[in-house]
């Protein structure tokens, strides 16, 4: 058998670990070729590839980013695009994909296993929002590098008296924030699931000021105000239909600025937060995801996500996984909402 291998979306700390994953055991156990497609979609859509095999893999474990490039095609937009891929792969002998992205990337792997391709999913997302897994990989990692940023932040904050907003990833799902700012002990967290009032998060800073420690406030790139509060700019649109996001650190800033006469600045972590060496955890889950994935490629067990429930990884439809986001959950936000102020 040939199998192809593409990674999509947004990259992740951990994507090379699978990729290396899959080669490693599909040679060595089940005596499969591999060709990897470049560029998410946009590979197997043009049929562009590169060779995939044991040397290739050789030393990419804690690699960030991935070897076969990445990007955000939507080839279910592309007139033809199902029945191009179709060809492309008959073309190269190509039997079996495994699409290794989240919920845009699998979304089309949802769709093309409708249309009779055989395909396994792995999910890769740094929001971690994606359903029917406890995790993604790349969510550590993520978590990490924000909490390392937190940390870092509060001394400055305190040296200077000011309000520092931390920007982080995160459109739909909170995750992000929730996680890094409870374990860097941010002040206030905003999350896409709770529209926040800015008149409580003003009083918790002014609140904070009072103690003679400066706030720190932790918001993900899609938490937005109250109907009506602050106004905020729209961005324009990706193939998939997503806003660009961006700008909340700012705008919060600003606000918090005016109301409360303290000096505010917005620090926006950005694309640092999937950048670099991919951690401990999200390597072994990562390999343990790839292992699994090529597993079911051998089984014939197609249109199914590898996913981690517990400690095991298991297989789920791909209709599980994108037909629903797995956003914060109220209690979970509750739980953090102890510590504001």
């Amino acid at each position: 058998m040939r199998v192809g291998v593409l990674t999509g979306g947004g990259d992740c700390p951990g994507l090379n670990a699978v990729i290396r994953a899959v080669v490693r055991k599909g040679i060595k156990d089940y005596g499969y070729e591999f060709v990897g497609f470049r560029d998410g979609w946009r590979g197997p859509l043009e049929g562009d590839t590169m060779p995939l095999d044991i040397e290739a893999v050789r030393g990419i474990l804690p690699r960030g980013g991935t070897i076969l490039g990445s990007s955000r095609t939507n080839l279910m937009k592309i007139e033809g695009g199902v029945e191009r891929v179709k060809d492309n792969m008959a073309a190269l002998g190509v039997d079996a994909l495994v699409a290794i992205g989240g919920e845009d990337t699998l979304g089309v792997a949802r769709q093309l296993h409708e249309h009779d391709v055989n395909v396994v999913g792995v999910p890769k997302t740094i929001d971690n929002d994606l359903n029917a897994t406890d995790y993604t990989f790349g969510f550590d990692t993520a978590v990490n590098i924000a909490t390392e940023a937190i940390d870092r932040l509060h001394t400055t904050a305190e040296s200077h008296h000011r309000a520092l907003i931390v920007e982080v990833m995160g459109r739909h799902a909170g995750w992000i924030a929730l996680h890094a700012g409870m374990a860097a002990g941010a002040n206030v967290i905003l999350i896409p699931e709770r529209p926040f009032d800015i008149d409580e998060v003003v009083a918790h800073v002014e609140n904070r000021f009072k103690t003679k420690y400066a706030p720190i406030i932790v918001v993900a790139e899609g938490a937005h105000p109250k109907e009506g509060q602050m106004e905020l700019a729209s961005g324009e649109r990706d193939s998939f239909g997503h806003v660009r996001l961006g700008g909340i650190g700012q705008r919060l800033a600003e606000e918090i600025e005016a109301r409360t006469g303290k000096e505010a600045r917005s620090v926006v972590l950005g694309h640092v937060q999937r950048g670099g060496t991919p951690s401990a955890f999200d390597r072994v889950l990562a390999t343990r995801l790839g292992v699994h994935a090529i597993a079911a490629v051998n089984d014939k067990d197609f249109g199914k996500m590898v996913a981690l429930r517990g400690t095991e990884i298991v297989r789920v439809d791909l209709a599980a996984a994108t037909d629903e986001l797995k956003t914060v959950p109220l209690e979970r936000y509750e739980e953090a909402e102890v510590f504001f102020g």
